[in-house]
Order: structure tokens, then sequence, then C-alpha cells
């Protein structure tokens, strides 16, 4: 009955506004934007704003361009149901048609108040904002303003080719990116948030994506803070004619006589399709000299990245191994002998294992520990953490650990993606959000009764989350980490 009268009422006021400035909005769940005035939905203590467009539809001849403003509206528009995710091979109900976000605040609560935004991951090719483990009600009853955003994937977020792109740029999924903050910076306080207090954070492509926004120009100033999880901050970007090549093969693919802004989006993905099974990284950002112009630690090491509040960190098992030529290839791939390699990892007998901590510890723990050293070196707040917890429940089992943490920050449980957590696996939760949830509003994680986080500046200081304790200390693996950096 009271989400029925707060309708009601809600509809009423909107039917006398007469402007889009921005409305008191703890009283209703609406928002006036220049798109239109936004009705949204209200659950407990909670309103959510779900598939709002904030460019126009990348389709036709809007396809491969950077995106495009949306049109001016004074029309009510209803913002209960997610929009569709972009389009990938995976999911049937995917679209051209995706550049939309979605924003979560707490109910009754006059702003402004921080924002929190959210860049997914899944490797740039696959992957949505609109997952049930990323609802952001748990956040946003802390009193902060959840955003999550969709970008262009595969390729039609990172072809690089000359007759389509413009000014030699193919990276249209950080454009998107780019002109999502856009709509957080002009629209944010019509929903209670601060758009001078914005903290983005991400796992994996998502961590990627704003590792580079970091160092973008076109991004400077649009976000006061960023949150870096899982982030293979060594991995080369490719350069423009590397793209290059690939985007030759999808266009060849497709058709040399086709017209390429108008081809079925099927015969897209399916080319797609077949170039990621011999290209793994095939569509991914590049350096295209204007967006990205560095790889990230060259980036971050000639001090190019805004100097903003950082925390980065990764997760203590990132992956596992299945077949024997894997676990081969990357045991051979850390430069180190096999009697080296287990007098660094003693306690792992079995060569999968030892792939997958190698693996590891290349990818994500060492460049994190790089990243953390060279931003507290530039002399912005820098906290480190390392994640090595496993849900009571699983701990007979523990799958790899790619991702966990993220279930933690966000709370959810029951949804895919998510377990149930017992009491204890609750508490570590409560204690990872209301770091993020602090840094957020400050730029500092610490608090309340939460264990000290010490900055990362100075010696390899980290927040080291494990199923015993959650304390800050020197890196236990700094040795080891030495050895692989080497």
């Amino acid at each position: 009955m009271r989400s029925l009268l707060v309708l009601a009422a809600a509809v009423a006021v909107l039917c006398c506004a007469g402007s889009a400035a921005a409305q008191p909005v703890g009283q209703f769940p609406f928002a006036l934007t220049r798109e239109g005035q936004m009705l949204g939905a209200v659950e407990g203590e909670v309103a959510s704003f779900k598939g709002l467009a904030y460019a126009a539809p990348p389709v036709g001849a809007l396809r491969w361009r950077a995106p495009r403003p949306t049109p001016e509206s004074s029309e009510m528009q209803t913002a209960y149901a997610y929009g569709a995710p972009c389009l990938q091979p995976a999911l049937r109900a995917s679209s051209e048609d995706c550049l939309t976000l979605n924003v979560f605040r707490p109910f009754g609560v006059d702003g402004p108040l921080p924002v929190m935004m959210f860049i997914h991951g899944g490797g740039f090719v696959s992957g949505t904002a609109n997952e049930p483990l990323f609802d952001g009600a748990r956040l946003a009853q802390a009193g902060l303003i959840v955003v999550t955003a969709n970008y262009r994937l595969g390729a039609l977020g990172w072809l690089a080719d000359p007759a389509l792109s413009e000014n030699g740029s193919g990276n249209y999924g950080l454009m998107d990116q780019i002109a999502a903050l856009h709509w957080v910076h002009d629209n944010i306080a019509a929903f209670g948030g601060d758009a001078g207090n914005v903290t983005l954070f991400g796992s994996d492509a998502g961590a990627t994506s704003i590792a580079l926004l970091m160092l973008s120009a076109p991004a400077r100033g649009l976000f006061q803070k960023a949150i870096l999880q899982s982030l293979p901050a060594r991995v080369r970007l490719r350069s423009l004619q590397e793209a290059e090549v690939v985007g030759r093969q999808l266009v060849t693919a497709l058709g040399p006589q086709a017209d390429l802004r108008a081809a079925e989006p099927r015969h897209v993905l399916a080319a797609e399709s077949r170039l990621l099974q011999t290209s793994r990284r095939g569509f991914a950002p590049m350096i295209d000299g204007e967006l990205v112009t560095d790889d990230i630690a060259a980036g971050f090491a000639a001090s190019h990245q805004s100097r903003i509040p950082l925390i980065v960190g990764s997760n203590d098992d990132e992956t596992g191994f299945d077949n024997e030529s894997d676990i081969k290839e990357e045991v051979a791939s850390s430069g180190l002998a096999s009697d080296d390699l287990r007098k660094l990892y003693p306690d792992l007998a079995r060569p999968s294992d030892l792939a997958a901590r190698v693996y590891t510890d290349k990818v994500f723990s060492e460049p994190a520990r790089l990243l953390a050293r060279l931003h507290a070196a530039s002399g912005a707040a820098t906290f480190r953490y390392r994640f090595g917890y496993v849900p009571e429940p699983r701990r007979a089992n523990p799958e790899g650990g790619h991702g966990r943490e993220l279930q933690f920050i966000f709370g959810a449980e029951g949804v895919p993606g998510a377990g149930i957590f017992s009491r204890g696996d609750r508490e570590v939760a409560s204690r990872m959000r209301s770091y993020w949830i602090n840094f957020a509003k400050s730029g500092d994680p610490n608090g309340g009764d939460l264990p000290r986080w010490d900055r990362a500046a100075g010696r390899d200081r980290l927040l080291l989350i494990t199923n015993d304790r959650m304390s800050s200390a020197d890196d236990p693996w700094s040795e080891r980490l030495d050895r692989l950096a080497r």
C-alpha cells in the first residue's frame, strides 16, 4: 500500500512540474533530468531507476561512432525495468540498443550524497550491469547513490578500421563509459547525488577501464576516487595497427562489399565469435593516441594518471586450470625453473595449483603492488588489499576466487553468481562494504570499529582479508613477487 500511495503522490507532483530542475528527491521516487521526468520504483528503503538512457542508441548510422546525446524531453517515463544488455553471443536478450544505466538511492533521504559508479567486467566481450549480483540496494542503504552502467562490447565496442573509425579511434566502449560519466555529472543531482564526489569501482575489465579513465584526458575531473579490483595492470594493450588487423579480418568476414553499419547484428556476432577462437584479446582497448596513450603500468610510472585517492588490490586465487597444456604454458611463462618455483611455493604440490598461483601472482598480485607503489609515489592516498576469504559453505571445495569479493561488496545472496552467506560471512561482507562506503564518502576507508587499514606508502603494507583475520600487515608474499617482477 505504501508503494501505491507514493506512486500516486509522485504522479501528482510530476503532472504539476514545469521544469527540469532538481526536486527534493527525498519525497518521491522521481527525478527530473534533461531526458525527461523519470519515475522510479521503491522497495524497502531504496528507490531504483533502471534502464535510463545516457546516450542515443548506437544503431544504424551510429554503429561504430562515438556516443551521441539523447534528445531533451519533458515527458514522464517509468524506469522500472533494466534495459537490454549490450550485444554478446551468450545472451539472447542482448541488443545494440543498450547504452543505459541504473541508479539506486536511499528513499526519503535528501542529498547531496556521495556517488559510486560500477563498471562491470567480462573481458570486454561479455557481461552486463543488470546482473542481480550488482544490485546497488545494499550500498545505497548506507547513504550513497549507486550507478551501474552498460557499455558496448566485443566487435561493436572495440573495432578499429580506418573506413569506420573517427579520428583513428576504435575505443567505443571507453567512449561510452565517458558518456555515462558525463550523464552522471549533468544529472545525478536530480537523484540526490553529489557530482563532485564520484567514485568509480570495478573488477577485471571494469578495473582496466577505470585505470585507463584515470590516464585519459577526456575523463579528467569526472570522478574523484577510484577502486581497482583484480586489475591485470602489466598486460600490454594492442597498438592501433594491431587492432586494425583484427578489424580488417572482421570486415572480410562480413563481406568486403557489405554495408557494415547495416549488417545484421547476428552476422556481426558470428564473425566476432570466429575471430575470438584464434585471438582471445581481439576486441579490447587499444592505444589509439587520443583516449588511450599508454599501457597502464607505463602511464602510472610516468605519473600521467589522475592523482586521486585509490584502492587497488586482488584476490589470492584468481583462477584455476583444468588441462595440462595450460598448466605447462603458465608455469613456463613465469621465466623461472621448476625448482625455483617450488622454492617460492613450497606448500603447493599439484602442478595445477602451482600454475594457478603463478598466474595469480604474475597477472594480478604483483601488478597490484606495482600500481600501489607508483600511485603512492605521486603523493595520492593509496590503499592496497588482498582478498583471500572463502565463504564458509564453500571451503570444502573452493573454486577459483576471481570476482569472489564482488558478492561481499554488493551484499547479494541467493542470486546467480552469489550463494547464501553464513553469519560469519555476513560479518566479513559488512566490514568490506563499510571500507568501500567510507572510501566513497571521504577518500579514506577507515572509520568506526573497522580494523585499521594502513596506507600503501613506504613499506609494502596492505589489508589482508583471510579466513582467520582482517588486518594491515607487511606483504608476506613480497619475496616471491620480487622474483616474478624481475
